[in-house]
């Protein structure tokens, strides 16, 4: 892991640890490298990166500042405003834009905020070259063994411009509707839009498609993003759909780039209960590329269980929608994803996309005139408690001999009936001690057994 950049970017407190200046040193090196990828290309016309931004107070400030930084260094900059992360990866890729940068902080509070890279396939950026954006904040950057303490400003008519480019957003909207095969006339379909950036895409995909769309959380005021609200506080939507008498609700991510669902009697279905449904959906149709599904070590037992009964292969990988995408190019495989939600569908999208993975759920149910609750209801999920623990070091905290020892203690107890997976959170100061097993009892017990053992030798942070 980077210096500043994590497993999904650039994350912080606005003004605290992530701040103006290094967006605009970000901007900066952006403007002054692809500059120069493109005069060694020979290219005539300036580079072009595009940025999007979610719906918190501070991503007006880190937009100003990235746009700043980038045409000041001689790159035009194309400003998509308020929009998903997943519209960003499509639009660099299909207008061929040389990289796209992402305002957000996805599922984080408001006060929070991040900088996600894309690279002009559409994919995360090259790690390479974030360690060289590094050095550059570090005032150290080295490039073939020349030494560039600060990067030159472009002069008169090579400074770049800023242009509107809600367009994209617009034709983002336009290929979301294309992927709808079916009517969705008279599905009465909830969506709850965190307050974030599917608030003024998502309702008008489905409304396009003819569902009567019913939507809470859309009323962003730059502090209220994913609070209580969004698939992280899926309950609000849980009530919506029930007391509305709903077909089926759909929760996103402050940057829509996840999506959890909700049946028509409530339940909530998760990242693999879509991963199983849409599996097992590809498998019957002969589209289950490698007859694989792509799953992350986060996943429940009860999926590899339904898995097997199906016979459809599966793959383990770090926590992360990164390396599922990784394994997924390098593997020919079609569909992967996480438990919260992060779904990939990689014939028409290079990252998780919430709205996408909504109406691909929506044609499992057209396809096969079923309920929501009919199509989750072979998969069972085993209890699991996860419990998040702040604390000061996550390496230290995670390789103590005596946290370990618990941990061991708890696998070796546990055999074959379960499992403990205890990993460091990619974007905040966590450790997250994870239990699955025959009881809900059973994994508390365990977890707190681990937790406690963190919490007695310091590391929690106060």
């Amino acid at each position: 892991m980077g210096r500043y950049f994590g497993t999904d970017g650039f994350r912080g407190e606005a003004n605290e640890n992530l701040t103006a200046d290094h967006a605009y040193k970000i901007g900066r090196f952006l403007g002054w490298y692809y500059k120069n990828e493109n005069e060694k290309n020979g290219a005539k016309e300036k580079a072009r990166i595009v940025i999007g931004k979610d719906t918190r107070r501070s991503s007006y400030m880190f937009e100003y500042s990235i746009v700043s930084g980038i045409v000041s260094s001689g790159c035009d900059a194309y400003i998509m405003h308020v929009t998903t992360t997943p519209s960003v990866a499509y639009i660099a890729k299909t207008d061929k834009f040389n990289c796209g940068v992402m305002i957000s902080a996805s599922h984080n509070p408001y006060y929070d905020n991040g900088i996600k890279l894309i690279n002009g396939n559409g994919e995360k950026m090259d790690e390479g070259l974030i360690s060289l954006i590094e050095d550059y904040i570090d005032g150290k950057l080295v490039v073939d063994g020349v030494e560039y303490p600060e990067v030159p400003f472009a002069k008169k008519d090579a400074i770049g411009r800023t242009v509107d480019y809600v367009s994209g957003r617009n034709r983002y909207i336009g290929y979301l509707i294309s992927m709808g095969l079916y009517s969705f006339k008279d599905v009465k379909v909830g969506l709850d839009c965190a307050n974030g950036s599917a608030w003024n895409i998502a309702k008008s995909v489905f409304d396009a498609l003819g569902a009567k769309t019913y939507v809470i959380n859309a009323e962003p005021n730059g502090t209220n993003i994913n609070t209580n609200a969004g698939s992280t506080h899926i309950e609000g939507l849980q009530k919506f759909v029930v007391d509305n008498k709903l077909d089926i609700g759909f929760a996103y991510d402050g940057d829509a780039d996840r999506c959890l669902c909700v049946d028509e009697k409530g339940n909530v279905i998760t990242g693999d209960h879509i991963l199983y449904i849409y599996g097992c959906y590809m498998k019957e149709r002969g589209k289950l590329l490698t007859n694989t599904v792509v799953t992350t070590v986060m996943s429940n037992f009860g999926l590899y269980k339904a898995f097997d009964e199906r016979g459809i292969d599966y793959a383990k990988t770090a926590v992360g929608d990164k390396y599922v995408y990784e394994y997924m190019m390098q593997n020919g495989c079609r569909i992967g994803g996480e438990q919260s939600g992060h779904i990939i569908f990689s014939k028409y999208a290079s990252t998780g996309d919430g709205i996408l993975t909504s109406l691909k759920m929506m044609e499992v149910m057209m396809a096969k005139e079923k309920p929501m609750s009919e199509l989750a209801a072979p998969l069972t999920i085993y209890p699991q408690v996860l419990v998040n623990v702040r604390v000061k070091d996550k390496t230290e905290a995670q390789n103590d001999n005596d946290v370990q020892k618990a941990v061991k203690a708890v696998a070796d107890e546990l055999g074959n009936t379960g499992r403990i997976l205890v990993r460091e959170s990619g974007t905040e100061p966590l450790v997250r001690v994870m239990v699955e097993a025959e009881s809900e009892e059973l994994c508390r017990k365990y977890v707190d057994s681990v937790v406690d053992v963190i919490k007695s030798k310091g590391h929690c942070a106060e």
